[in-house]
């Protein structure tokens, strides 16, 4: 299937652009006239849909969801809510889709489904939020939710990435500064001994890692894009991908940070799906699904087949044995007072706090061990080459 960009003049003499999917030419003029266009032009872009075109991010999606909700609770219905969202977006690619979104919702089709047909742009927590949101009447309440969902989705990879960044700093110059103790600093004291086979055991090991790294760098380098194309690769696969992700959460240190974090986001999905009237079954489903780790997903296989039979969610999921123990304690006393989705909102708020502190400390077990390996490193230089420095020292004394 094509994607085809176009601009197109409407009933109204409006100017209008859009992307269409179709096999063919004539299968895309047909749609254009099914939509009433007049086409004024139009380009065939690359293989595929419209669904892979453009992804949104968490920041679009909580500015999108909170200006629908303030839309709606205003007064102004849905159509003209996405019109001026529409003329809101300032990527193009953005624009195009909610154009198509606007066309046709226009035209009397659902919102949620007209979601599901750009599944690639959307993720499907907020297509099935928004099904809700339809079929209860109170889409304006579920936007701001979902505006509160994605905003604060979004705050977590925000502190992610600022707390990742001194790490990474930090792995840049360590590693910048092992290349240059053994490509420059190494061979000139190297050069000392006037008997190679006088060096201690300690110096000629150093020694030839030297000579490796400046003669043969270019195999490295290959090495290192070699194993990162066989981790990507690896990771694509079911069995081994299910291995990493078990010792994400099963790691000794890392391990409780990761579920903190996994808890929080849990909690928050559960709530909301659970709160807009979704059957327990699929907000548990899409509750994991959202975590993005496969071994959580294996789990929820058996939680949702043990609630289809009647088991409580409490039971359920202590028996998982995926989040901690307080949280499993807390949906039993949900469940029994027959208010877990506030309690599940409640919890959630707590969580997150706790998964910005998680986030910290899961950054901080990293600055020391990069601390460790650039001293041992360091260390080992030093007592490698002190003797050629020693030995240097003397001969001058001597002369």
């Amino acid at each position: 299937m094509k994607s085809y960009s176009y601009i197109a003049q409407d009933a109204r003499h409006k100017q209008v652009k859009g992307v269409i999917n179709a096999e063919n030419e004539a299968e895309f003029h047909q749609k254009i006239k099914e939509k009433g266009l007049l086409l004024k032009d139009y380009s065939e872009g690359a293989s595929g849909d419209a669904k892979s075109m453009y992804k949104f991010n968490t920041k679009e999606l909580a500015f999108c969801c909170r200006q629908l909700s303030a839309m709606l609770t205003s007064g102004l219905t849905l159509v003209k809510a996405i019109d001026i969202l529409t003329k809101e977006q300032e990527n193009p690619k953005a624009r195009a889709i909610w154009q198509d979104i606007y066309e046709n919702v226009q035209k009397g089709e659902s919102f949620s489904s007209t979601l599901e047909s750009h599944a690639g742009s959307f993720p499907d927590f907020l297509i099935s939020m928004v099904g809700a949101g339809e079929t209860s009447g109170a889409l304006d309440i579920i936007m701001q939710r979902m505006s509160d969902h994605y905003a604060k989705e979004n705050k977590l990879k925000n502190t992610i990435k600022s707390a990742m960044v001194y790490p990474i700093i930090l792995l840049v110059v360590c590693i910048a500064v092992v290349i240059l103790l053994f490509t420059k600093i190494m061979p000139t004291f190297i050069d000392m001994y006037d008997d190679p086979s006088q060096m201690p055991a300690l110096t000629k090991i150093l020694s030839h890692i030297s000579d490796f790294l400046i003669g043969y760098w270019w195999l490295c380098i290959a090495v290192v894009v070699g194993l990162f194309f066989a981790i990507t690769y690896a990771l694509k696969m079911p069995d081994f991908r299910l291995k990493v992700d078990r010792m994400l959460i099963k790691g000794p240190m890392w391990g409780p940070l990761i579920t903190m974090i996994y808890t929080g986001r849990f909690s928050r999905t559960l709530s909301n799906l659970y709160s807009s009237g979704i059957p327990m079954v699929e907000c548990l489903k899409r509750s994991s699904r959202i975590l993005g780790n496969s071994y959580v997903d294996k789990k929820f296989e058996d939680v949702v087949d043990e609630v289809k039979q009647g088991e409580s969610l409490s039971a359920a999921i202590t028996r998982a044995d995926i989040f901690e123990p307080m949280f499993c304690s807390v949906v039993y006393v949900g469940e029994e007072a027959g208010a877990l989705d506030s309690i599940l909102e409640k919890t959630s708020e707590y969580y997150e706090e706790e998964s910005d502190s998680a986030v910290q400390r899961l950054v901080s077990l990293v600055e020391p061990v990069l601390l460790i390996f650039m001293g041992l490193i360091i260390g080992l230089v030093v007592v490698g080459i002190y003797p050629a420095l020693y030995g240097a020292f003397e001969s001058i004394e001597n002369e």
